[in-house]
């Protein structure tokens, strides 16, 4: 039974994504501030599907989630 149905009460959370291709072109896509909590999918529609599931296992292995506060992506540049 989810966190929602446990408290009879539903909330609405807005979460950000992280969604990176890998080198057999698969979609990762990470919940970032759910520590473990990914998924993947061969397009990103299929990705986006799977992560809806694992975030709903992810809230369901928790009474109370801890969500950390998310505050950005940065992107740097380096030479290799």
């Amino acid at each position: 039974m989810g966190v929602n149905q446990q408290n009879h009460e539903n909330r609405t959370l807005h979460l950000p994504l992280l969604i990176e291709q890998d080198e057999d072109n698969i979609f990762i896509v990470s919940r970032l501030t759910l520590k473990g909590c990914y998924s993947y999918g061969h397009i990103i529609a299929e990705a986006m599907q799977n992560i809806r599931e694992a975030i709903d296992i992810c809230l369901d292995d928790k009474e109370q989630p801890t969500l950390n506060q998310f505050v950005g992506f940065r992107e740097i540049e380096v030479v290799v």
